[in-house]
Formats: C-alpha cells, structure tokens, sequence
C-alpha cells in the first residue's frame, strides 16, 4: 500500500488526479499540493515521521509546469534527500521525458491522464516501495532513451541514432526508422555521448561516427553520408573528424 502525494497548480488537474488514484486499491491515502513549495513542506514533515510514520509519503504525482519551483527542481531537490520518495511526472508537456528519467523518475505520464495508464504508473511505484530492501528507483539503461510518443514511453536505442541536429533548444534524433525531438541542447547530448562515438561535425549536428557511411571532399568542402543523409562538415570540425576516423580504421 502506498501513501501519495499528487502536487499540480491547476485545481481541476489535481483533483481529478486525487481521485483516480484514490480509487486504485494499492494507495492507502492520497493528499494534494497546489504548488512546489506546499508540497516540499509536506515531504519534510514526511522525512521528519520516518519510513514508518504517520506522516509518511512513498510517492510524489508531480506535474512539471507549476509558478515558483517547477517540478523538475522539485525533483532535483528530492533526489539530495538519503531516503526521497519515489517520483512519478504527470504533465501536458512530452518534452522533459529525458530529464525526468535522468533523474530517476518511476514513470512519466501524459495528461489527460487515463486511469490504465496511471494504473500503470502506481503498478511500478508499488514494486519499488514493495521491494525488499528497498531498491533506487529505477535507473535509466545508458544504452537506450527514453521518449514519449502518444502517451506511452518507448525506448530508442543511442546504437541506433545516427545523427542529431539542433533546432533551437531541442535535439531532434535521426534514426533509419524516424525522428524524435527532444527538449535537450545538442551541447549536452554533445558531452553526454562523447564516449560512445558521436562528434559534433557542425553547430547544428552531432553524428555517430560508427554511422558515417562515406566521407566526401569536394572544391575544398567535406559533407558525410550518414543515414542516407549528406551532411556539411564545417571547417572548424573537418580536421578533428578526419583524425577520427582515421584512428577508427
């Protein structure tokens, strides 16, 4: 039995969201939080009670966009504490997929919020907090992404991306099977995955070097055939790219 907290600024989101999750059989109580800094108050009294008190909490709903704190700082701030509550993101926006999983988020739901897919979400907190001892929350496989489509979290594995291309401050990923875009910088995706092979060839692409099907010079221009895609190397990373590939070979 889980005892919950949903936080959310929009009354009728809150309410709506109270209710469903007092109907699931494995939340024992549920209370609501209109705003970040009610709800970190609240998980300090919980903190204070012990795994064990009344006033424990096991679970956070929490919405992303909310005035002050948002959800994501909120987050941040739960994962300094030794023995946080586990944290579900329920939210109208599929873009902080990425953050959220980074940190170590149980489940990310897309409102409207169904009751099967919340069902889902309680599902895997109740295995968490049921596990004995008490394991983290799950943590992301570094070898796949998580991202939102439709409502429902699919994996896309970084093997398979063959290239990245900034738009703004989003990432769209290029896959053979389709693109997803992401609110992450290029930058990030650029130090993040430095180690497994990608390099930035351009200030608006990140390639997988093991991607790069040919390299091609022409009037003193290089581009590189990646994914069926040409794509110009700028000068600045032509040397740099050159050097690498010719160590992988």
């Amino acid at each position: 039995m889980l005892r919950a907290l949903a936080v959310d600024d929009e009354r009728p989101s809150l309410e709506e969201l109270l209710y469903l999750l007092n109907a699931d059989p494995r939340i024992s109580s549920a209370e609501g939080a209109g705003d970040a800094t009610e709800a970190l108050r609240r998980i300090n009294r919980a903190l204070e009670s012990g795994p064990g008190g009344a006033e424990a909490i096991d679970v956070v709903f929490l919405d992303i966009h909310m005035p002050g704190l948002d959800g994501l700082d909120l987050a941040r701030l739960l994962s300094g504490f030794a023995e946080p509550p586990l944290v579900v993101f329920v939210t109208a926006h599929e873009d902080f997929a990425v953050q959220a999983f980074d940190l170590k988020a149980v489940d990310y739901v897309l409102k409207p919020v169904r009751k099967e897919r919340l069902a889902e979400a309680v599902r895997r907190a109740a295995e968490i907090g049921n596990a004995a001892p008490r394991i983290p929350v799950h943590e992301p496989d570094p070898d796949q992404l998580p991202v939102e489509l439709g409502g429902v979290t699919r994996f896309v594995a970084v093997d398979d991306i063959t290239h990245v291309e900034a738009q703004g401050d989003y990432a769209r990923l290029h896959t053979d099977k389709g693109s997803h875009l992401l609110r992450i910088p290029l930058s990030t995706l650029e130090e993040r995955w430095r180690a497994r092979g990608f390099v930035r060839i351009h200030r608006r692409h990140l390639v997988a070097l093991h991607h790069i099907g040919e390299l091609r010079l022409d009037a003193g221009t290089v581009s590189v055939l990646v994914g069926g895609e040409e794509l110009q190397v700028s000068r600045r990373h032509a040397r740099e790219l050159r050097d690498l590939l010719m160590r992988r070979t």
